[in-house]
């Protein structure tokens, strides 16, 4: 193991060419770090609209060996970047490079250090984790063929019954098209508003009520580069879009983010047909692993080939910024885990939770995504 001989700590916009080099060849250099959240395109993203994000760069002999994108507020309080959003979180670095996580806090400033999709590899948080979870990924081949093919060899058991559906949609509302790359911004603001309201019907927080969420993805949907590409994928009836997907991409992982449709097809599964064909043309596109993230779902199970596992927890120093902050904290994360761990207390919570987003939607309408926006 290589021990760190200094840590720099830098804004994510302030990060030289070369160093931002050095960040992309420790993602390549171990398949752990290949996910699209762990790019510092990703940090530089979330840095433009949360002024407390930094990184710390680790040197050792002189070389940039190892990159912790944080954010900070102004007590101390540490969290992974973009957390809430984020589905992949670690220090990427070179292969045996390692740290004391204490130190490594006192440099940022951190008293605290708050995760929840950490990488399992990341052996010096180990003492801070309080619990892991499956994250399901389906390992994705290049497909020869058509899309029928395809999905017949990979998914026997469904493909006979979305094909049919498929068939049923186009004879109802059109041909039934697939673009995976659609460059329309229209189209990333009808995900958005799709996404919004089945946010209030299910009782979840509406993320894109909050406008620096919206304007992150807004500018993540223009970032092209070779480690971090946005993708909007559109399911289209005729002219008519009926699902949409939008996610981050690297050379070689896909991640799996915004995924809405368009209520009224509810009854043709868009939402799996999404999912089955951006993995058939994410495999065509060079793409290895399509990352579902952290998340029991009935979809996750049906599509995934294998499980990750990711760590949620509080890397802390003495200090009783931390000691409040994992009082506050830990108790609400534990009962979110216990209830999402035993369906008895899932399907009940999962209910209550929809009757409250029916009773809001029947309110006044909510602000729409993007108002107030840049």
């Amino acid at each position: 193991m290589r021990s760190t001989s200094a840590i720099t700590i830098h804004r994510p916009e302030e990060l030289s060419e070369q160093l931002r080099r050095a960040w992309h060849r420790a993602m390549e250099e171990s398949p752990d770090y290949a996910n699209p959240f762990l790019a510092p395109e990703f940090a530089l993203g979330v840095a433009r609209y949360r002024k407390g994000a930094h990184v710390a760069v680790l040197h050792q002999g002189g070389e940039a060996v190892g990159f912790f994108p944080y954010e900070r507020n102004a007590y101390g309080v540490g969290r992974a970047i973009g957390l809430g959003l984020s589905d992949c979180q670690a220090l990427v670095h070179r292969p045996g490079v390692t740290w004391d996580t204490r130190e490594l806090l006192k440099v940022c400033g951190l008293s605290v250090f708050e995760f929840d999709h950490l990488v399992e590899e990341q052996q010096p948080f180990g003492p801070y984790v309080t619990g892991t979870f499956a994250s399901p990924v389906l390992d994705l081949k290049p497909g020869e063929g058509g899309y029928p093919e395809w999905l017949r060899a990979t998914y026997p058991g469904l493909a006979k019954t979305t094909l049919k559906k498929e068939r049923r949609l186009g004879r109802d509302a059109g041909e039934v098209r697939f673009v995976y790359d659609e460059r329309d911004p229209r189209m990333l603001r009808t995900l958005m508003r799709w996404k919004s309201a089945q946010y209030r019907r299910t009782g979840r927080m509406d993320r894109f009520s909050r406008p620096w969420i919206v304007d992150l993805v807004d500018h993540l949907f223009q970032v092209r580069e070779e480690h971090f590409t946005g993708i909007l994928s559109v399911v289209y009836a005729g002219d008519r879009p009926v699902a949409a997907h939008f996610g981050p991409r690297s050379r070689s992982v896909f991640a799996a983010w915004f995924t809405a449709y368009d209520p009224e097809f509810g009854y043709y599964s868009p939402g799996l047909m999404m999912h089955l064909r951006l993995a058939q043309a994410a495999g065509r596109d060079g793409v290895t692993l399509m990352d579902f993230g952290r998340g029991e779902k009935e979809y996750k199970d049906w599509l995934k080939t294998r499980e990750l596992r990711v760590a949620e927890g509080f890397a802390a120093r003495p200090h009783p910024v931390a000691t409040a902050h994992r009082m506050w904290r830990r108790p609400v994360r534990g009962l979110r885990n216990t209830v999402l761990a035993h369906p008895r207390l899932r399907e009940p919570a999962d209910r209550l939770l929809k009757t409250v987003g029916t009773l809001r939607t029947s309110g006044p309408p909510a602000r729409p995504p993007g108002a107030g926006a840049r």
